[in-house]
């Protein structure tokens, strides 16, 4: 169970967070968030697709990393394989929440960082220092500060730009068949993707609505992202000749 504590260089002056990867850290996962503030970086290896979220009915967008709830083909023993790592991964056990502070006199909600104390990746001994020995942020909690305000920026984008395209229809259901081989197959449902139809059947007022608020190009970006449904199938299949023995995918439900 989480258990998260406001950051702070006293309280956690020790506190050290090991950066590699592994399923033991909960990285074997099928797909993870993303958002649109890192689609220019995650669609040159991630495809990204849509799904509806269980508890609220909206949109998320989501970067694809395998077939299987638990399987992440870009996991490789304890590396990571891919130049770009998506933002839920790359934040490890931290988060951004919210705080009531006074400022210039005025009670505000503030954003502050918590960790997770019980998070698989939280240690005293091993892993990348949060702060340094004088109290100040380490190179490494300044770049997960930058990684937090990537992600807190792109879910307030995304809330916009998904509520946008599902009002134009743009965004439509999938299902993806996929045969790896003879005897080994999966069917992905739960998906969503950009309909290409619709999109080009847009007028000319829908269109530049779109370009103006920002979210034509998370769009094309969306859509070149599925080129990397190759290498993924690639490295699937790369997979299975080393373990022929493996049964057969079947079906899977998002």
């Amino acid at each position: 169970m989480a258990r998260y504590e406001t950051l702070d260089n006293v309280a956690h002056k020790d506190l050290r967070v090991v950066t590699r990867f592994g399923a033991e850290f909960g990285d074997a996962m099928g797909m993870v968030p993303a958002f649109p503030t890192e689609y220019a970086e995650l669609q040159r290896e991630y495809p990204i697709f849509f799904r509806k979220d269980p508890a609220s009915g909206q949109f998320q967008s989501v970067a694809l990393l395998g077939f299987d709830k638990e399987e992440n083909l870009f996991l490789q023993e304890d590396r990571w394989s891919a130049g770009y790592l998506p933002g839920v991964i790359a934040r490890g056990p931290f988060l951004i929440g919210f705080q009531e502070q006074q400022v210039d006199g005025q009670l505000r909600r503030e954003p502050v960082i918590h960790v997770d104390m019980e998070h698989a990746r939280v240690g005293q001994g091993e892993g990348e220092p949060v702060f340094l020995p004088q109290g100040g942020n380490s190179p490494y909690l300044q770049h997960i500060i930058t990684i937090l305000r990537g992600i807190n920026d792109g879910v307030e984008a995304g809330r916009v730009m998904f509520a946008a395209l599902d009002r134009l229809e743009l965004i439509q259901p999938i299902s993806l068949d996929v045969r790896f081989d003879a005897t080994h197959s999966v069917n992905l449902t739960g998906l969503y993707g950009i309909d290409r139809d619709r999109l080009a059947a847009l007028d000319a007022e829908a269109l530049h609505g779109l370009h103006r608020d920002g979210w034509l190009e998370g769009v094309y970006l969306i859509l070149a992202s599925l080129n990397n449904m190759r290498r993924l199938i690639a490295e699937k299949q790369r997979r299975l000749r080393e373990q022929p023995e493996t049964a057969g995918a079947g079906e899977r439900s998002n």
